[in-house]
């Protein structure tokens, strides 16, 4: 199975989550007027899964999501999941950011469930925010492929689509990389440092993560404004030694792989 819990996690209405969020919140602020806003983020889960457990409230901490492709696996760790319905993330921010919620966002969306919450214990107040998932995982996984200016090498094309139809799209885009870089790593070195030179003046090395030895890859997920991206993708090649860059743009209605070629 490409993606695997160690939990089976049943999904809640939005009534039957806040529901049970308002017993968890009720401890969460005891544990912060007891232990303050300093402690580390593992003492706040051990702290507030032994409170839920005395209210008989099933609590289990680092929770793992196992996702797999061919012979790559990476682990996930839920921090928080109460009677087997509810996932929470813990932190110790001073607030709460887009990273916090995407991170959260991938769990969601691997789980195949609606929504879940952050509670933050670093501010000086117990900061708290509710996060749903707007894709839902037929979307995710029924994307449409548009590849027509696609010209590289077959291999990289079939490990990044290989690795999209098995996990969906919308997921944080390092996880794609990650995985991408493990398989192609079997062939060369993905990550180099390439000299840039304009006018013949070297302008220094530049880290690219290579598809094949003449062409170099990147992942995107934008919506909107891709031409503006080739554009700068042009721009960067025309001073580099490479033939290509391969352009993987990950959206969940469309996923685009295309060639940007250098202009000599």
């Amino acid at each position: 199975m490409p993606i695997e819990c160690a939990l089976q996690i049943k999904p809640l209405t939005t009534e039957e989550f806040r529901g049970l969020d308002f017993q968890v919140m009720r401890h969460a602020f005891e544990s912060q007027n007891d232990l303050g806003r300093l402690a580390d983020e593992r003492i706040y889960q051990a702290d507030l899964t032994s409170r839920l457990r005395k209210e008989n409230l099933d609590a289990i901490g680092q929770v793992e999501i196992k996702l797999s492709y061919a012979d790559f696996v990476k682990r996930c760790l839920i921090d928080l999941v109460v009677a087997e319905t509810g996932v929470y993330e813990l932190k110790v921010a001073k607030s709460i950011s887009d990273t916090h919620v995407g991170q959260l966002l991938n769990y969601l969306y691997l789980l195949g469930i609606p929504r879940g919450k952050i509670i933050n214990f670093g501010g000086v107040k117990v900061e708290s925010r509710f996060v749903n998932a707007p894709i839902s995982a037929e979307h995710r996984l029924n994307f449409r492929l548009d590849d027509s200016t696609y010209h590289g090498d077959a291999h990289f094309k079939e490990i990044s689509l290989g690795i999209l139809r098995d996990w969906g799209t919308s997921l944080t885009l390092s996880f794609y990389v990650e995985a991408i870089a493990f398989h192609l790593n079997k062939l060369f070195s993905v990550e180099a440092m390439l000299p840039l030179r304009r006018e013949g003046v070297f302008l220094g090395n530049q880290s690219f993560l290579l598809a094949s030895p003449d062409a170099a890859f990147k992942l995107t997920a934008f919506g909107k404004e891709m031409n503006s991206y080739q554009e700068q993708i042009k721009r960067l090649i025309k001073y580099s030694s490479l033939r290509a860059i391969h352009w993987l743009n990950i959206h969940h209605e469309v996923v685009a792989l295309k060639t940007i070629l250098r202009e000599d």
